[in-house]
């Protein structure tokens, strides 16, 4: 006892708590004595709550770190304090109520409190006017529901607390409402509440009042996706011919530059093929889980047309709607005349509400509704009192429209566009160029016949569907050729080469060398080729239907298949040869379009603008800078001393000094001035002689 009487537990309450968590059965006389002095402070405290009480708190923070080695006598314990913070949240002093959540988050942490409760408690305590509180707060939310679904999804949970905060929402108190909205959107992004039911929650935030939480989730819904790592080859590419095939078919041959050429244009469409045929990405698939996206247009449309936020705020409201309607396929026909008054160069932020106007175009919009948004862009965009920078948005506007919607072009606007394929600006002529390289594979027959350029097989075949009208196939496009080949195998003829095989390290050879491999000449592979062109494009469905039904197909006919597809692209149509103009498209312009347009799609200049005086000044100063240690230096002997006639002369005005003798010119003497020199300056040298 009179060790115990030495330490001065009652009044040292951290060395009483280390001892309780060694021996809780040995100190429990202790612990109750304190119990008991925090429940008497507790009644003081209920007739005075905004005063500050340090025992308390002390007494809370020791109560809670050894609140797990007595759990019967500590079982009111959390409800307590939870009641204490419900009731005089709003009044209590800052120290205490920072001390009782801290408390509560000790308690939380050691199991000792049902989470949905606390949660809630905390969810109502984002009204206090406490930054420092909320912060704290927020991250242990966040923590806490992100430990819940640690092992696995906690539905019972997650659905009672996405219910609360649907109403907390609502909620009156703007700061605790976006604080609520800041939880969602961060356990979305951690991947822990990234289900249907949270984006709908979070949807209801758009039509908020205030104007923080409206901007908050309409940047939800901008956001993008974090990039994930996707292996570089996919199961579709597997069934393309890779650059090696290519290779090996084209080398087999003899080498000519028209070879060449052949397998150049073969690599860009094999490119082409290899980028449609990747996975689709989402750039954010939180807009994919709305429920209903068509009732959720039409509330941010309206809201929109009846708004009076900043101009940044309507620009994102404009920018969700047009993804909406783009990734979804939406019937919005209000949206297109609201954006086309817009549509003019002198409004700000222009490319961006052009970019909208692209990503609401799809093929299920009436064509006619599009081409009013279509020649309002060309009247004022596409006219030659613009500048060049102007034409060229306005032209590729046009073209990432009619990209997605064809059927909106008309063939009297596009023979007015392609001649600005011949305009001195360069870059309102690249745009022109590209626009008639779209409709090169989408529909040639809108050009005139010196704008198609070389016909291929494919060309030949494309054509835009009119509206309503789907392109479901009930085949294979290309199986004729198994059955060509087929009918040669039966002849008597050995294999026809479409596949040129070539095995490497990944196919069994552990060297990586190159194994010889038979291939067939190049005269039997354009015997199949004009066998197949020689057909009716009737008689090629029947085959290509027969083919495709009567059999599974091998991985090796899909491979067959593919590489008889890409060589329409690269063959010439049969026909009279004629010369076409050619027309050089950037690489660039071959990539494919994704889910998204970006503002670049739009604002892209092929050639860099001419910079202005200013920025030409800026660029000449910034390169001067390192410049002062080659100038010659002047120094003085005395730095005191005055300035020189000659420095003097140096700021003084030239009318000042034109007729005196420093500033006058040397004329040239004439031979009596000279006469008159010689003997002057002979008969001086004389009288020196003489003296």
């Amino acid at each position: 006892m009179a060790g115990r009487q030495g330490n001065k537990l009652p009044s040292n309450l951290p060395q009483l708590q280390n001892l309780i968590k060694r021996d809780p059965a040995s100190y429990t006389e202790e612990f109750l004595q304190q119990y008991h002095h925090y429940q008497s402070h507790v009644e003081i405290f209920t007739f005075q709550p905004d005063k500050p009480s340090k025992e308390l708190a002390e007494l809370v923070m020791f109560l809670a770190q050894v609140a797990h080695c007595y759990p019967e006598h500590m079982a009111s314990f959390p409800q307590q304090l939870k009641e204490l913070l419900s009731y005089h949240h709003t009044v209590l002093d800052v120290d205490v109520r920072m001390t009782f959540c801290k408390a509560l988050i000790l308690l939380r942490n050691k199991n000792l409190i049902n989470p949905t409760s606390l949660l809630e408690l905390f969810f109502q305590l984002l009204r206090c006017h406490d930054k420092l509180l909320r912060k704290t707060l927020y991250t242990h939310i966040v923590s806490d529901i992100k430990n819940v679904n640690a092992k696995h999804k906690n539905n019972k949970v997650n659905t009672t607390l996405q219910n609360f905060m649907y109403t907390m929402l609502r909620d009156s108190n703007p700061t605790a409402a976006k604080i609520s909205l800041d939880v969602m959107i961060e356990l979305y992004r951690r991947n822990i509440w990234n289900d249907a039911k949270t984006v709908n929650v979070i949807t209801t935030a758009c039509f908020s009042k205030v104007t923080k939480v409206l901007v908050a989730a309409l940047k939800f819904f901008l956001g993008k996706d974090e990039d994930e790592k996707q292996d570089s080859d996919s199961e579709s590419e597997d069934d393309l011919p890779t650059a090696r095939d290519l290779m090996m078919r084209y080398a087999t041959n003899k080498k000519t530059t028209k070879r060449k050429k052949k397998l150049e244009k073969a690599m860009k469409v094999l490119k082409k093929q290899k980028k449609k045929n990747k996975p689709e990405v989402f750039n954010f698939s939180a807009i994919h889980l709305i429920h209903d996206p068509q009732d959720f247009a039409e509330k941010l449309l309206k809201q929109l047309e009846s708004s009076k936020e900043r101009f940044e705020v309507k620009m994102m409201l404009m920018d969700l709607i047009s993804r909406l309607v783009g990734i979804h396929e939406l019937f919005l026909f209000n949206f297109y005349p609201f954006v086309q008054r817009f549509l003019q160069p002198h409004q700000r932020e222009v490319t961006k509400i052009l970019l909208f106007a692209a990503q609401a175009s799809h093929q299920l919009v009436p064509p006619e509704i599009i081409q009013s948004v279509l020649m309002t862009i060309a009247n004022n965009f596409v006219t030659d009192k613009n500048s060049g920078e102007v034409m060229t948005v306005g032209i590729n506007a046009i073209k990432e429209i009619t990209a997605r919607c064809p059927l909106a072009m008309t063939e009297d606007l596009l023979q007015d566009l392609v001649q600005y394929k011949t305009h001195k600006n360069k870059n309102v002529m690249m745009s022109a160029r590209c626009l008639i390289h779209l409709f090169r594979s989408l529909n040639p027959e809108m050009l005139q016949k010196k704008f198609r350029g070389k016909p291929t097989e494919a060309s030949l075949e494309a054509r835009i569907h009119e509206y309503g009208e789907l392109d479901a196939k009930d085949y294979i496009p290309g199986a004729e050729v198994l059955d060509v080949e087929s009918q040669k195998e039966k002849g008597g003829t050995q294999e026809d080469g479409w596949e040129s095989a070539s095995l490497s390290d990944e196919e069994g050879n552990e060297d990586g060398e190159w194994i010889d491999v038979h291939h067939s000449s190049d005269e039997e592979q354009k015997e199949v080729a004009e066998k197949v062109k020689s057909m009716p494009m009737e008689e090629r469905k029947a085959k290509a239907a027969a083919v495709s039904t009567s059999r599974l197909l091998t991985q090796e006919e899909f491979h067959k298949i593919r590489l008889a597809q890409l060589s329409k692209e690269v063959n010439s149509a049969p026909g009279k040869a004629a010369k076409r103009k050619y027309i050089e498209i950037d690489e660039e312009e071959e990539e494919g379009r994704g889910e998204l347009l970006s503002l670049r799609d739009i604002e892209h200049l092929h050639k860099k603008p001419k910079s202005d005086k200013e920025t030409r000044l800026a660029t000449a100063k910034a390169g001067k800078t390192d410049r002062k240690e080659f100038v010659k230096k002047k120094t003085r002997i005395n730095p005191f001393a005055s300035s020189s006639n000659k420095e003097k002369q140096k700021h003084k005005n030239f009318m000042m000094m034109r007729y005196s003798h420093s500033v006058r010119t040397k004329t040239k003497r004439s031979f009596r001035e000279k006469q008159l020199a010689l003997r002057d300056a002979l008969l001086k040298k004389r009288k020196r002689l003489l003296k």
